[in-house]
């Protein structure tokens, strides 16, 4: 299994960074839905029709979500935690991907910056 870290520097409040997180329709306009979601401590989610689901196992509004993440057909489930920490208006996400599938792992960091996070970076930059 492997782990890796992003960071992303967003033009935007940790409120709006948030909210394009855990809103199901602020979700479906950067492209990962249709979404299920909310930032509710042990709410089930899932992504992109279905092929990305899991459960918030942390939350603290605006600061730090991690969640149980499973995608396609792994074992066990991955753990993705976002840490938000903002300053003078810009957010800094940092990503932490960890008990990846030794298999998925350069998939997933590609997929991380061209299908999630950089399209949810434009949408709350916009």
């Amino acid at each position: 299994m492997k782990s890796f870290k992003q960071q992303y520097k967003i033009n935007a409040s940790a409120r709006k960074v948030w909210n394009a997180l855990t809103n199901p329709k602020r979700i479906n306009e950067w492209g990962g839905g249709p979404a299920k979601m909310t930032d509710e401590l042990g709410f089930r989610f899932s992504l992109w029709k279905g092929k990305v689901f899991g459960k918030n196992i942390k939350v603290e509004k605006n600061k730090l979500l991690v969640q149980e993440w499973f995608a396609g057909r792994w074992d066990q489930a991955s753990i993705v935690t976002f840490e938000l920490n903002e300053k003078d208006g810009v957010t800094t996400l940092n990503l932490l991907h960890e008990d990846v599938p030794n298999s998925e792992e350069n998939d997933l960091k590609k997929g991380w910056k061209s299908d999630y996070l950089n399209p949810l970076k434009k949408l709350v930059e916009s």
